[in-house]
């Protein structure tokens, strides 16, 4: 309870932000939390969320309340 944030002037739960960051459906989501950064594109805050985009997988990734810049801590 009270885990949705607005994300672009859009309320989203912390799936549907893990979906925005992964950019395809995840399997679950950790509540939402305040990242201690600000974004390097616009300089907004920056929220975080730990998720599972698979059954093998745990990310945890990065996205900023007003712009669409987003971040994994996964190795590319």
């Amino acid at each position: 309870m009270g885990t949705n944030r607005v994300v672009q002037g859009r309320m989203v739960t912390p799936e549907r932000l893990a979906e925005l960051i992964e950019g395809s459906d995840v399997m679950d989501a950790e509540p939402i939390e305040d990242a201690d950064r600000d974004c390097p594109e616009c300089g907004s805050d920056v929220l975080t969320v730990g998720y599972m985009p698979s059954a093998l997988a745990f990310v945890t990734g990065w996205k900023c309340q007003e712009c669409e810049w987003s971040e994994t801590d996964r190795d590319e």
